[in-house]
């Protein structure tokens, strides 16, 4: 007899399933958080649509055990890491990110981890991106035409 899956983890699956089938046939796929390696492997031309950086970053810190550790003894990789990522992306791109930093400050470490690091990793890529759009309720806003704000 298999274990009783939570209504979380059930409606969890469904919503990606739906997801998945949302997507044109002729796209080719891959799930995967070896962000460069995946890159690379891109035949020259092709566009790719990568969503999303935010998981990227949560399997980064996830493998660098930055969880609970102080940033010193992981973010220098990180940072080679998205060196890594921003380097392999092809011409044409499509990025795909959350937007954490609207909300109140979290009340987790973890949680405040992730939005600070996440941030910082959309800063870094929206400034190798030709355009850089926020969407809110369902209308996309120009942000590549604004000036940056050193931080």
């Amino acid at each position: 007899m298999r274990p009783a899956q939570s209504a979380t983890a059930t409606e969890w699956t469904a919503r990606i399933k739906a997801h998945q089938a949302r997507r044109p046939a002729h796209w080719a796929t891959i799930e995967d958080t070896d962000l460069p390696a995946v890159l690379a492997a891109v035949p020259n031309g092709s566009a790719v649509l990568l969503d999303s950086i935010g998981t990227w970053v949560t399997a980064r810190l996830d493998a660098l055990d930055a969880w609970g550790t102080p940033r010193a003894h992981w973010e220098a990789q990180l940072s080679t890491d998205v060196d890594r990522a921003i380097a392999a992306f092809p011409a044409q791109a499509v990025l795909v990110s959350d937007e954490v930093g609207l909300g109140g400050i979290a009340a987790h470490p973890s949680s405040r981890l992730f939005a600070d690091v996440l941030g910082e990793v959309n800063q870094r890529v929206a400034t190798v991106c030709d355009e850089v759009h926020l969407v809110v309720a369902g209308r996309a806003l120009r942000l590549s035409h604004l000036r940056a704000v050193a931080g």
